[in-house]
């Protein structure tokens, strides 16, 4: 490990640690209120997260069009774990997650408490029990994030979108919201080498993105739609995310 790598990786460390610290504040604020720490809360507590974590990392962001608010479904495109982080940072928002990342050092607990939705990817009644928690979230009027790919890749084109958790907002009548994720590497190192996809383990991917010299990551956010069901937005915020990064 490089002394960038390691100088960096402490860094990390402290900020997930007053993350966390910031989390207890706030929740020990609300229970003095008699309330519960709310969903809006939590979203905007990820947002402070991934404000931060970014930094500590090396990573830059910036954010093209419009930032969606209220409640609207957002559909991204997916190349690494972070992501999470990239899109905290630009929007406070809600987050569906495969059910592993709750398991995750670090991560993991940082993310159940921001109150993200986690789904069996394998298992099609969950998908139908994340659909419902996904309605809930919408109702009270926070936006929801969810990357309908089902997996991370390298990035060289946009899976297939799968379309269960479109229904949601499709029979609200709400808006679906693309967004298109891309990685801008800096010397040598390319956007692939940044994705984290396949069976590559964690801690050495991680590794690997600390040592890089820097890069930058960019959100470009689509106008929001409405569909009649959920194939068509599914098809339709493909083609959309999928040109958006072929700009």
């Amino acid at each position: 490990m490089s002394l960038r790598a390691a100088r960096r990786g402490l860094v990390l460390v402290l900020s997930l640690l007053f993350c966390f610290f910031r989390y207890q504040a706030v929740r020990l604020l609300a229970a003095l209120q008699g309330k519960p720490v709310t969903v809006q809360q939590k979203a905007d507590w990820m947002h402070f997260c991934g404000r931060i974590t970014l930094p500590a990392m090396g990573i830059h962001y910036r954010v093209e069009g419009n930032r969606p608010t209220g409640p609207t479904l957002i559909v991204a495109n997916h190349l690494s774990y972070l992501d999470i982080a990239i899109l905290s940072a630009a929007l406070p928002c809600s987050f569906v997650a495969k059910r592993e990342i709750g398991d995750w050092p670090g991560f993991g607990p940082l993310s159940r408490m921001g109150g993200t939705i986690f789904v069996d990817r394998s298992s099609r009644t969950s998908a139908w029990v994340t659909a419902q928690a996904i309605r809930e979230r919408l109702a009270l009027g926070v936006p929801v994030l969810f990357f309908p790919e089902g997996t991370s890749t390298d990035g060289s084109e946009v899976q297939r979108f799968h379309s269960t958790l479109f229904e949601p907002a499709v029979e609200s009548g709400l808006t679906v919201t693309p967004a298109a994720v891309f990685y801008e590497a800096h010397g040598s190192a390319t956007e692939r080498d940044l994705c984290w996809f396949g069976d590559d383990p964690f801690l050495p991917h991680l590794v690997q993105v600390l040592e890089v010299e820097g890069f930058a990551a960019v959100v470009r956010f689509g106008p929001p739609e409405t569909f009649p069901d959920r194939k068509a937005a599914a098809w339709r915020s493909h083609d959309t995310i999928s040109g958006m990064r072929n700009l």
